[in-house]
Parts: C-alpha cells; structure tokens; sequence
C-alpha cells in the first residue's frame, strides 16, 4: 500500500516536474509510491499533505532535538528578524553562540558555517594547512557530507566494493568524482586497531587528519570499542596528525558536550550542524587555539555569505540555552531507554535475532543477528530487507523512522511517554505483519 494519498501524489507530481525525481536530496526519495510530501510538523509530529499524522523518529534526520515548531526557538528568531537578517559583519548573536560552544564542549575557538558539509570541508582544509600535508583517513561506513574527497566508503558502499578488511579500498559513491581524489584519502574498518595503527605507521609523514564519527550515524549508531577512539588519540599525538570528530549529528544529541564528553576524548577539531540549531541551517568547527588559528585572512581560507546569519545564529543561540540548562537530554534518554527496552522485547517474542546499537537519543536496530556489529560490514550481514518490511509497516500505521536500517532513530524532547507506547504497540503489528502473522 502507497505511503501516498490523493493530495500528495498530485504535488510529488508536480514536483517531478521542476525538480529531479521530486526531491532536493536523494536521501528523501523512497520511490514514485512512497516518496513522501508533508504539510507541517508539530513537537514529535508531522502531516502529510492529506492530513496523515506520524510520530517522527527522522527529525530531518536528526537536528529536530526539541521539537518541530518548538515555540521558544520560533519566537527568539522571530524577534531577531526584526532587526534584519544579514550584514557581512559580525553580531552578538554569534559571539554568544561561540561562548555557548566553547563553555559546552571544553574547545577554545569556534567559526560558524551552514551545513554540516561546509563544516567537515573545512576542517580537513585546516588540518592539511595546519599540518603541511594532504591525506587522510576515513573509516568505513561513516558519512562526512556531499565534499568530494569523504565521498569515498561511505553507508552507501555496499560490502563486495570495500575490499579485504585487511587492504580497504576507498570505494567512491558517486560518479563524477575526478579520479585522481582517490589518492588523498585511506579507508580503514571501523573499530579495527590492527589496521589502522597499520595504516597510521606506514604513511604518517603524509597524513593531516583522521576524521572520525565517533558512533556510526549513518549505519545504525554502531558505537566505538574500548580504547578505539584512545588509539585514535594517541597515534594523532605521536605523529603529528590532527584528529576530527565529526559530530554534525551526535553533537548535543548524545550528551551537553556530545560526544568528547560522552567517551572522554578531547579531538583537536570538532564539526558540528543538526541539533544546534534544532532544525534550522547553522554549522559550526569548532577546536584547538593552536590548530583553529590556523584560519588566517589573507593566507588560509575559511568564510561563506550566510555564516553566521542571524536566522542560524539566533536558533542555535536558544536552542543551545535549552540544552544547557534544562534537563532536555536526561528526559529523551528516559524515553530513549524506554522504546529501545521495549522493541527488544517485541523482537524477542517474535523470535527475530536483534542487537540494538547507539544511545538512547539516537539508536539502531540490527536484525537477522544476535552479535552486536563493530563496524559497517557487520551491520551489512544484518537482515536489511526485514528492517525495510518492519519499516514500512510501521509507516503505514503512523510511526516513521527511516525504512533503510543504516539510518538511526532519532528522539526529541517533545515525545511523550504515550508517544512511546503508541509507538511499541505499532511496532508489534509491523513486526507480526511482516512475520506473515
């Protein structure tokens, strides 16, 4: 049964009129039948353009932390709009922002951008000036945005690509990437010391960074071993090389300073978007005095026209106020405890072999297995098609998390306890429906 009804189909198209396969990102395209158009959201919720409601567990994949229109963060940019919207000058609002970051996530300097790409783009420009080379490396599975050279192993690969575990080949994702980019950028597995203190050893005099997810956020939240991110630490301390985490979606999602303070680990640049803004466009690089005094007028390049807006700025300024001061993470991760609890008791009953993945705020569910996965080829021998199934019958009733299993659910402030248990009991008919029972 199509996720569609009369209205929607008639704008999706439409939309296919003007705009390629309807949608203006291909994450957003789940088919001619099922590609979805929506109306509005509301805290935990959004319509459809026939008037559908679903809990969302998407959250534009992951910035809504509070809620869709969530009323404190639309009156501060209300009220900031006032007074204009741009002006190729600094404004207080990104001062307090920059305050707001540095006090949070134990950093000492922080520059604004839009999007999460534009962040991780230019945090491996700052590394490569930083540290006079060029590679880096990228592990399997993880996602840092559209930029040309992380297009390579990413959660789109699929596992016959990727190569020995033992020799990874950087698999492009895309076409239209130049050849020649593949040469810049290692691949390792996930949770894999052996290989990349391997790797490390053998072309440390060429690396500049190791940008890291510090949990797979692209592939089902598969979280990081002990002593993974140590090592990561330690072998950027010996040899020079700048070590990136990339938290476009655990900062301020998975704890106040995301993940550095969740796991313990200092980086010397961080990249943040998604949550800080609560869904509105604002990104954020964030790191060391030393390495982020790097970024010097006239000499190392970092700037775009809508950094720093007064829309993005004046959303993360409140949302962030939110986050630090009100027990918003405490009560999603009570929630959070509360679902996960319960979908592992619905699959157990069912007898489907399940390993859930992540943190509250922000999990997967592997099925098909009972072995938690260490890294993306481990999620990849999960039972992707099962998921859809589940995923899709859970669409249908009015619960949407992504229907593709590497996409984590994500949690907000606004879902309630009823929320929860709605949902729980919709997942116990999408399991059974797709079961044959």
């Amino acid at each position: 049964m199509s996720l569609q009804g009369e209205k929607t189909r008639a704008l999706f198209t439409r939309a296919k009129q003007v705009i390629p396969h309807g949608v203006n990102s291909n994450f957003r395209y789940w088919g001619d039948e099922d590609t979805m158009i929506i109306a509005r959201g509301e805290g935990a919720y959004i319509w459809d353009m026939d008037g559908k409601r679903y809990i969302d567990y998407r959250l534009g994949f992951g910035p809504v932390i509070l809620g869709h229109a969530y009323p404190p963060v639309l009156e501060k940019v209300r009220e900031a709009l006032q007074g204009g919207n741009i002006f190729a000058w600094t404004t207080p609002f990104e001062i307090s922002v920059a305050e707001r970051i540095t006090r949070m996530c134990n950093t000492d300097k922080v520059r604004l951008t839009n999007t999460g790409t534009e962040a991780t783009m230019h945090a491996l420009r700052i590394a490569r000036a930083y540290t006079g080379r060029e590679k880096f490396i990228k592990f399997e599975g993880q996602y840092h945005g559209m930029a040309d050279y992380f297009m390579f192993s990413t959660a789109s690969s699929h596992r016959g690509g990727l190569g020995s575990i033992r020799s990874p080949i950087p698999l492009a994702n895309t076409s239209g990437i130049p050849k020649g980019i593949n040469q810049y950028v290692f691949t390792v597995a996930f949770n894999d010391l052996e290989g990349l203190e391997n790797r490390v050893r053998a072309n440390w005099g060429d690396l500049a960074a190791i940008i890291v997810e510090p949990m797979l956020g692209n592939a089902a939240s598969v979280m990081p071993q002990p002593g993974f991110l140590e090592k990561i630490r330690q072998l950027c301390d010996e040899y020079g090389i700048v070590m990136i985490f990339d938290e476009v979606k655990t900062g301020f999602r998975v704890a106040r300073g995301g993940a550095q303070e969740l796991f313990g680990i200092r980086a010397d640049l961080a990249t943040y978007a998604k949550a800080m803004g609560n869904g509105f466009p604002i990104a954020a690089i964030a790191g060391k005095e030393d390495v982020m005094m790097t970024i010097e007028p006239g000499s190392m390049a970092h700037g775009g026209t809508y950094t720093g807006n007064i829309v993005g700025a004046a959303a993360a300024d409140i949302t962030l106020d939110i986050l630090e001061n009100q027990p918003i993470l405490e009560t999603i991760q009570q929630r959070g405890k509360a679902l996960m609890n319960g979908i592992a008791e619905i699959l157990t009953e069912a007898g489907i072999p399940h390993a859930l993945t992540g943190v509250p705020s922000m999990f997967g569910i592997c099925l098909g297995t009972d072995e938690v996965p260490k890294d993306f080829r481990g999620y990849l021998a999960g039972d992707a098609e099962l998921y859809e199934q589940i995923g899709m019958g859970l669409s249908r009733r009015g619960v949407q998390p992504d229907s593709d299993g590497r996409e984590p659910w994500f949690l907000c402030y606004s879902l309630s306890e009823a929320d929860v248990g709605e949902t729980l009991n919709i997942f116990n008919d999408a399991v059974k429906e797709a079961k044959g029972g």
